[in-house]
């Protein structure tokens, strides 16, 4: 965690560095000049040692227990790196927005504004204590902490020892105690033993613990017989090619010595002869346990010589990556148990000694609360049956190890085990997606995480780094791709572009994010019946669910995240306090809450760079909202704001604007949303990529094309003589990918006949009425082929519009709300190939649907709906 607040605050550090002021030569004479040289060197000293800090702290465990004065020294990294990073803000917010020139004007600017300078001076001084911090840490470190030599092969032998245990036990589980996998092993048996005579690759895979090398093991104890030799080896973090090479021509020559005492002078071209030699004319099966890196395979597979004798190479991994080195009918995903599964496992490690492994009464209630926290993990479930098969059958010692499941893992011997195979996969996740996967674990328990608000959080927070050309967002969705890929985020839901919609993390996983986030302060939960961090250190506060009175009056200084998932808190009193003594703010999120009034203290965020209000009461924004300058989000979305404040585009770092209102959450009515007007400075803000949604006027679309960064765009409102304008506007934003146009009433025309659809545009929502050749227009049938997501409401088609439609291969999702009057619809052959949703809705006349055999081969959901 401390080389994750590194990478932050050399993020802070770097965008200081480039400021004016840092860059500006200014000369050793004048006292002003004096001070800000030596700020300079601070910044350059302070980063040069945190950059070298990093780079030693990536070697390290996550969770270095064992070893207490690393664990302390680390914390006090962690505590420095935090410190740093609060003074760099503010740093940057003094001198951010100055225009420093010439060296005079410079001057004349800081004696216009003492308290700036004043400001500065003290910020030297605070730097300067920080390089005596720096140093004397560097000075425990020598004294007190392990020599490194030591400790990396200990992290080595940490690691690789629990990989290997968890392989060794699994080769002891009796087949009793397996439960769930009855289906998988038919289909991992029929590939093993498949009568095909080429080499064949299978991978296993999924998240930690799920039961992959207890599946393989089964099989390979099973089948094991059909081969000539076999050999399984358990890759290691440390690997080394010779070391499995060897592994494996040990386990194939265990009785013939001859072979096995010459391994000291074996290079690594003489392991691979060896074993291509030993390999030659057999038939034989290998397994790679728990591999991580796709590269292990890459570096071994010319060692496999494929002898047409149905030679099987069985690979288990928590990664995609690695599992697609098989072919994709040859990938075996293991799922979460069901809750008849989950139930009847638990029950096994629980009450080995009941009945038919009955759950006694008194516990059942508790029992079935831990079962569903384990949430289909057999490893979980294996674990904690066999650590409450000890604790006596009263609902009060039950009810506790539920409750402080938690600080169980952490302390409970008897689950050592789960905890160590788990914490392998934060151990091994880049330092760049630690800070990400953490942040999952302060939203509720089950709770589905929003791939785009998640997105907007990580960028707000400064996890995510610059790429290329790519976007900060464009950025993100790939580290949650990774995390995904990592099995550590499950996709739980995807939209009509196949990309993650929602995604959930693991009850275990996320019992075990909480703990490391509580014990490194990155962040705290204030959840039911839990207790509260209130560390004045704590960097991000979440507030699930409480049932007691919430402490108001609290100091938390350093914190730099709020948010609050439960509308039913009194918050007034406790915003208020967060807001004026917590003045480094970077995240507010308020969604929900039955809040109507904002303070006018919110301005002195100087570091907000997320305000969410989604789904509040509140009416106004404060004038003093025009203050956050660093502002990126502003999620207005469903409260009562109908007017932004003047001054609003000064908000120049604005990425993200949501304003928008639905009347009818049900779509039902024409105006089923409402939006916001924007005063006409709000078109020149370069950074902006969102506005949902606007209200159109004539003067609006006029200046519309500015915003040349837009991805997702919503006008409301829009009326006949706009739409030439619009479209001119429409065709300048060439990152769009998601448009929504309605007209301003339902008799309304859209003429977007001259409407240039650029390729990447993937969802467009038109309501309005339209000419029935704006879907047969050029540029509708040429540049729309990108569309897969098409919504036509209220558009008043006479003749059938699938036709002029039927040219969008890319279709995937396709809805018709009052879009046609005629009374017959057919959808031909070959049509719509890639369509899975088609909904029909509020079209009276219509009284026939025809299809042909072989179109929408891939229709999935047909809705039809008041016809």
């Amino acid at each position: 965690m401390a080389d994750a607040a590194i990478l932050a605050t050399l993020k802070v550090l770097g965008d200081v560095q480039a400021t004016e002021l840092v860059k500006l030569a200014v000369s050793r004479t004048s006292k002003i000049g004096s001070t800000f040289i030596k700020l300079k060197g601070s910044i350059n000293t302070i980063s040069r040692e945190l950059r070298v800090m990093r780079g030693y702290l990536d070697e390290m465990n996550i969770d270095d227990e064992d070893n207490k004065s690393q664990a302390a020294w680390i914390k006090e990294v962690q505590n420095l790196a935090n410190h740093i990073e609060d003074i760099a803000v503010e740093f940057a917010y003094l001198v951010g927005n100055k225009k420093f020139g010439a060296i005079s004007f410079y001057v004349k600017t800081m004696l216009k504004e003492p308290k700036l300078f004043s400001a500065l001076k003290r910020i030297a001084s605070e730097l300067s204590d920080i390089e005596k911090s720096l140093k004397h840490l560097a000075e425990l470190k020598e004294r007190w902490v392990t020599k490194r030599k030591s400790r990396i092969h200990k992290n080595i032998d940490y690691s690789d020892e629990y990989s290997h245990n968890a392989a060794v036990s699994a080769h002891f589980i009796d087949e009793d105690d397996i439960v769930g996998i009855e289906e998988s092993r038919l289909v991992l048996k029929s590939w093993i033993i498949s009568k095909k005579p080429q080499l064949s690759v299978i991978s296993v895979w999924g998240m930690g613990g799920v039961g992959k090398t207890t599946l393989v093991t089964n099989v390979y104890k099973r089948e094991r017989k059909n081969f000539d030799c076999r050999a399984w080896v358990s890759i290691s973090q440390s690997y080394t090619i010779e070391n499995i090479l060897w592994n494996i021509i040990t386990e194939i020559c265990k009785d013939d010595q001859s072979v096995l005492i010459n391994r000291t002078n074996m290079s690594l071209r003489g392991l691979k002869e060896t074993l291509r030699g030993l390999l030659k004319e057999m038939k034989y099966l290998i397994v790679l346990d728990d591999m991580w890196d796709p590269k292990v395979f890459l570096d071994i597979s010319d060692t496999f010589i494929d002898n047409h004798r149905g030679i099987r190479i069985v690979i288990t991994s928590r990664m995609a990556e690695v599992a697609n080195l098989a072919p994709e009918n040859n990938r075996l995903e293991l799922k979460p148990l069901s809750k008849e599964e989950s139930w009847d496992l638990f029950c096994r490690k629980a009450f080995p000694l009941e009945t038919n492994h009955e759950c006694p009464l008194p516990v059942n209630e508790w029992a079935r609360e831990i079962v569903s926290k384990c949430d289909g993990l057999p490893l979980a479930l294996v674990s904690l049956g066999g650590v409450l098969s000890l604790v006596e059958k009263t609902k009060s010692e039950w009810k506790r190890v539920c409750d402080q499941l938690s600080w169980e893992l952490d302390n409970n011997p008897g689950l050592g085990h789960l905890k160590n195979i788990l914490n392998l996969s934060f151990s091994y996740l880049p330092r760049y997606l630690k800070n990400c996967i953490f942040y999952c674990g302060l939203f509720p328990e089950d709770s589905l995480l929003a791939r785009k608000k998640l997105i907007r959080f990580w960028v707000a927070e400064g996890f995510i780094e610059q790429k290329g050309r790519s976007t900060l967002e464009e950025v993100a969705e790939g580290y949650l791709n990774e995390l995904i890929r990592r099995s550590m985020l499950q996709v739980v839901q995807k939209n009509s572009s196949g990309r993650v919609k929602r995604c959930r993390m693991h009850d275990t996983l996320r019992e075990l994010a909480i703990s490391l986030c509580r014990k490194e302060n990155f962040g705290s939960l204030h959840e039911d019946n839990k207790t509260v961090n209130y560390n004045p250190s704590i960097r991000r506060l979440s507030i699930v669910k409480r049932r007691e009175e919430i402490c108001h009056d609290v100091y938390l200084p350093q914190l730099r995240t709020f948010i609050s998932v439960d509308p039913t808190i009194p918050s007034t009193p406790l915003i208020s306090s967060i807001l004026s003594k917590s003045r480094y703010l970077t995240v507010l999120s308020l969604e929900g809450l039955p809040i109507k009034i904002i303070p006018d203290s919110i301005g002195d965020l100087f570091n907000l760079h997320y305000l969410g209000l989604r789904g509040t009461r509140v009416k106004f924004l404060p004038k003093s909202i025009v203050k956050l300058k660093n502002l990126q989000t502003l999620d207005l979305m469903d409260s009562n704001i109908q007017k932004l404040p003047d001054g609003i585009a000064e908000l120049k770092k604005l990425r993200h604007l949501f304003a928008q209102v639905r009347v009818d959450p049900t779509y039902r009515i024409f105006r089923s949303v409402a939006g916001v007007s924007l005063p006409k400075a709000m078109f020149y803000l370069k950074e902006l990529q969102t506005i949902e949604a606007l209200e159109s006027n004539a003067n609006v679309v006029r200046v519309l094309g500015n915003l040349t960064q837009l991805r997702s765009f919503r006008i409301l409102n829009v009326k006949e003589n706009h739409s030439a304008e619009l479209c001119r506007s429409l065709s300048k934003m060439t990152c769009l990918s998601y448009l929504s146009i309605f007209a301003s009433n339902e008799n309304c025309l859209l003429q977007l006949e001259d409407l240039i659809l650029l390729p990447q545009l993937k969802k467009l929502t038109l309501f309005g009425r339209l000419k029935e050749q704006m879907l047969k227009s050029p540029s509708f049938r040429i540049s729309g082929g990108g569309i897969q997501n098409l919504r036509l409401g209220w558009s008043q088609l006479k003749n059938d519009p699938l036709p002029s439609i039927s040219h969008l291969k890319n279709l995937t999702w396709l809805t018709l709300q009052k879009a046609y009057e005629g009374r017959e619809l057919k959808f031909k052959a070959e049509w719509f190939p890639k369509l899975k949703y088609l909904a029909l809705r509020q079209m009276p006349n219509l009284v026939q649907v025809e299809m042909e055999q072989e179109t929408m081969v891939n229709l999935a959901t047909i809705q039809l709906w008041e016809l």
